[in-house]
């Protein structure tokens, strides 16, 4: 029969080596890129080739709150500018405006605007 002492060191090293394992399994976080701005902000599209007429789509307010809660990091909100921005770029003006007008009106602060013209390397 095994001591005390080295079951507890077996059960520390099933405990290290479950955590280890659980650690490969884990999703690992992944910097936010390009594509998955894009994804985010796909349901405000109709509203944007509308010219910003008409109600935003919740659809298209809660992809810009979960794009918001996913730039959490000050690349990732760097990122994100300069996706927005180049986006933004390729729009008709009045799109532009509406595309700038998107996160006041649903209510969710991002720190940059969204405008062809945005310096995106101060975004902190």
């Amino acid at each position: 029969m095994a001591s005390s002492g080295s079951m507890k060191k077996m059960n520390l090293a099933c405990v290290v080596l479950m955590m280890m394992i659980m650690s490969n399994i884990a999703p690992q976080a992944h910097a936010l890129g390009c594509p998955d701005v894009l994804a985010y902000l796909r349901p405000c599209i109709s509203y944007l080739t509308g010219g910003g007429a008409g109600a935003i789509p919740y659809p298209c307010c809660a992809g810009v709150g979960s794009l918001n809660n996913a730039a959490r990091t000050t690349p990732d909100r760097k990122t994100a500018c300069v996706c927005l921005k180049s986006l933004s770029g390729s729009l008709p003006p009045r799109s532009v405006a509406a595309a700038a007008g998107i996160p006041g009106k649903c209510r969710v602060n991002v720190p940059y605007k969204i405008d062809p013209r945005t310096d995106c390397s101060k975004v902190v």
